[in-house]
């Protein structure tokens, strides 16, 4: 009996490794398969459909009524690191809630699009990393309300909401150039948002004098103004980062406040 029992262990240990090893390879192959469908915007489950439905905030549905587009959508490549999303700002607070993507009027969007094939061109290990598109009214009030500053000197720092900025219509774009791989900025020498002479394009010869910015600094910048005005975009004297599509005339004309 003993020795039958034996041999029965001997007969069935062998199935018993085949079973298990079967069933960790069905586990692995489920979770690979488990894995894959993560990614896709559709599954079918026993002959089901079933469809992956994205959820939009408020804010980011109300710029997508109001006609602007996703410029991730438009030029694949760039980075976007909305920082009125953040606290990583002049104004040191979140004021865009739940918004991650940048908006822009689709024209704009496009003019975008040639700016960075521009870029890809000439510097194909360089993309945009994209910092503020538009920019709506009832966030720009909130800047404004929030802003420790007398009302006289406030237009210097943000735009009056009862008249409007390029942002508040959508035709104005904050950005920098980053690596393509990495996302990482170039160094412009000072940050976003800086308020102050080194910021300014109007002083880069002086802080180049004074030793503030160097010959890399302005070469970076005037590698992102080259690619910006071949897209159709101008600068301004004060801001490094930001470029209009239109004039605030034009803009009026042509487009909407986004509120």
């Amino acid at each position: 009996m003993f020795l039958k029992n034996n041999t029965l262990v001997l007969i069935l240990l062998p199935l018993i490794c085949l079973i298990s090893c079967k069933q960790k390879e069905v586990h692995e192959q489920f979770l690979e398969e488990e894995i894959t469908m993560g990614s896709s915007s559709e599954w079918v489950v026993d002959d089901e459909e079933f469809e992956i439905v994205e959820v939009i905030g408020t804010l980011e549905q109300s710029l997508r009524d109001a006609g602007l587009v996703d410029v991730e959508q438009v030029i694949p490549g760039i980075f976007v690191d909305l920082k009125y999303s953040t606290s990583d700002n002049f104004f040191g607070q979140d004021v865009y809630g739940d918004l991650k993507r940048c908006y822009l009027q689709p024209v704009v969007a496009d003019m975008l699009k040639k700016a960075h094939e521009k870029l890809k061109e000439e510097h194909p290990d360089l993309t945009f990393l994209v910092y503020d598109g538009v920019r709506p009214i009832s966030v720009q009030q909130i800047l404004w309300d929030n802003l420790d500053k007398p009302d006289s000197i406030k237009p210097l720092y943000v735009a009056d909401p009862k008249v409007g900025g390029l942002h508040n219509y959508g035709v104005a774009v904050d950005l920098t150039l980053a690596n393509a791989e990495t996302g990482e900025a170039l160094d412009m020498g000072t940050t976003y948002d800086y308020f102050g002479y080194p910021a300014y394009p109007d002083r880069e010869v002086q802080m180049l004098r004074e030793g503030i910015l160097t010959n890399e600094h302005i070469s970076n910048r005037e590698i992102l103004r080259k690619v910006m005005k071949h897209g159709g975009f101008t600068g301004i004297g004060s801001e490094w980062w930001h470029f209009n599509a239109y004039s605030l005339k034009d803009a009026a004309a042509r487009f909407q406040l986004v509120k």
